[in-house]
């Protein structure tokens, strides 16, 4: 596959090895073009950077070798993983995001982010459960790459976990109890940043975050019974 090489010294300068790269983060930039987006990902005084761009056209842009630690991340958790910049490759789509007038990826965009995250995920060894958005790891901060984000086409091709509508069964218990096993369930999918047994100001960024993933079409930060029931199904799929 043949990138275009722009450097960005927004990186660690420790190198890492491969066994140590266990995650794919995918982002959008967030900002209004192309050029805009590189400017950011390479301005030493942004601190921040990407492994990956893919612009609107479909080219892939390398910024950061695989093997040093990009900024990416940020403040962050899966599982009993922090700060996930040390353990994966972040790849930045540019797409204007919520601030600037939310757009659909385009389609050259998604064939050569399926096409590098293939490839990606091969080199690595990484897992398809352990292929996340931005808003899975730091749901209290971002919203990237957002409801519009196919989930479900790239789940296809094992790159991030999804479900099918049959597979899914009615969760039966009193409406009191949705929230405690709502955040049971989403607990053992991965994500952190709440507490299971007591209600805070946080539950509705979380609640939103799980549904821009997994039910784009209702992103209410209500949990309803169908929220309920994926939360449900993907803690007994992919708990472990």
């Amino acid at each position: 596959m043949i990138y275009t090489k722009i450097n960005s010294l927004n990186y660690s300068k420790e190198t890492r090895k491969p066994n140590k790269i266990w995650f794919l983060i995918f982002h959008y930039t967030g900002m209004q073009s192309r050029r805009e987006s590189i400017q950011r990902l390479t301005d030493v005084r942004s601190k921040v950077s990407c492994h990956y761009l893919i612009d609107r056209k479909g080219e892939v842009i390398q910024l950061v070798d695989d093997l040093k630690v990009a900024w990416h991340a940020g403040k962050s958790k899966w599982k009993n993983f922090k700060n996930l910049n040390k353990n994966s490759i972040g790849i930045e789509i540019v797409n204007k995001g919520h601030q600037f007038g939310y757009e659909n990826f385009t389609k050259k965009q998604i064939k050569k982010l399926i096409k590098l995250s293939l490839k990606l995920k091969k080199k690595y060894k990484i897992k398809s459960y352990f292929v996340l958005g931005h808003s899975d790891i730091a749901p209290l901060r971002k919203k990237d790459p957002g409801e519009k984000f196919p989930w479900k086409t790239l789940s296809k091709k094992n790159l991030g976990v999804f479900y099918k509508n049959k597979n899914l069964k009615t969760v039966k218990v009193d409406i009191k109890k949705f929230r405690s096993l709502f955040f049971k369930n989403i607990h053992s999918v991965g994500y952190r940043y709440f507490s299971k047994n007591k209600s805070s100001k946080s539950d509705k960024k979380i609640i939103k975050a799980f549904q821009r993933r997994f039910l784009p079409s209702k992103v209410s930060g209500k949990i309803d019974q169908k929220t309920l029931n994926i939360s449900h199904f993907l803690a007994k799929k992919f708990k472990n």
